[in-house]
């Protein structure tokens, strides 16, 4: 596949899930890369560039877009991130960036709130783009609110009854960004990312205890119980209450309950499985180890991502 030469790209998201590993990929190839967000990186392998950016606060955005040819979106955990994205992206345009990917998710397309009317400015307005949905992270169970529960009380928690979900690992969904974001020819579309398989939590339990030998369960519990873990975890009342009710709609109407072949056609290599992902972080599981009880935009689910 033909990519663009060198560009310098934008990614918003500072530290998450995906903008930290798109970061990395996309300097091993040669690319400029300006991370965006509200805190300096730690890490001496950081970016090369940061910047401190705010959705909420305009003034950190025009050195953000200075000189910058795509941009990588990844909204902030509201229920109306286009109040802050739109004006954000019409300056991009007016700044001559003609590129834009939007992490958005499965769970909600074109028509639905959240990243619904971002993805519609991107399809009316932007020359190139591209919309990721990607089904909820691997992740969520090895680094971020799964991770804790799991360590602390060896329960993965959730409202989604046997609903499935397309569990992807957030490298797979990095390579498919990358190649969004500087491939010669841009997608114009929305790309449904998933694992190769759909799991129940049941499921993806068995798969935690079979290959790390811990005794994880899936318990059950309610919409309104999910929401409020939510907000002692951090997550503001109203997107938890949104959170939530996508577990309800997992377990209602099968909205993450499909497989897509997005990851083998787009970057030629086959998607990982959770049994694999399993196995090659078995550490991460332990209780001993650090865990993010971050939540990204899937829940990714982003809720990072």
């Amino acid at each position: 596949m033909s990519h663009s030469s060198a560009i310098r790209i934008l990614l918003t998201g500072g530290q998450g899930k995906t903008s930290s590993r798109l970061a990395q990929l996309l300097q091993s190839r040669g690319h400029k890369v300006r991370t965006a967000g509200r805190k300096a990186p730690t890490s001496p392998d950081g970016p090369s560039e940061h910047v401190i950016f705010d959705w909420y606060d305009p003034s950190t955005h025009e050195a953000a877009l200075k000189d910058t040819d795509a941009v990588y979106l990844v909204a902030p955990p509201d229920l109306h991130p286009e109040k802050m994205m739109i004006p954000f992206i019409r300056q991009a345009l007016e700044s001559s960036v003609r590129r834009f990917v939007l992490l958005s998710s499965a769970s909600i397309s074109a028509d639905d709130p959240v990243f619904g009317p971002v993805h519609r400015e991107l399809l009316s307005r932007a020359p190139e783009w591209a919309v990721l949905r990607p089904s909820y992270f691997m992740q969520n169970f090895s680094e971020a609110a799964h991770a804790y529960t799991i360590r602390e009380s060896n329960q993965i928690f959730t409202a989604a009854g046997s609903g499935k979900v397309g569990f992807v690992d957030a490298e797979d969904i990095v390579a498919v960004a990358a190649e969004a974001l500087t491939r010669l020819d841009p997608f114009n579309d929305e790309l449904i990312i998933t694992g190769p398989e759909a799991l129940s939590y049941d499921e993806a339990a068995d798969r935690i205890r079979e290959l790390t030998g811990l005794p994880v369960t899936h318990t059950a519990i309610t919409e309104d119980e999910l929401r409020q873990n939510l907000i002692v975890a951090g997550v503001p009342r109203e997107y938890a209450v949104f959170l939530a009710g996508l577990d309800t709609r997992i377990r209602t109407e099968g909205i993450e309950d499909q497989v897509s072949d997005t990851i083998r056609r787009v970057t030629g290599c086959e998607p990982r499985s959770l049994a694999d992902f399993i196995r090659a972080n078995r550490a991460l599981f332990r209780p001993d180890e650090s865990v993010d009880r971050t939540v990204e935009p899937q829940m990714s689910g982003n809720p990072d991502a």
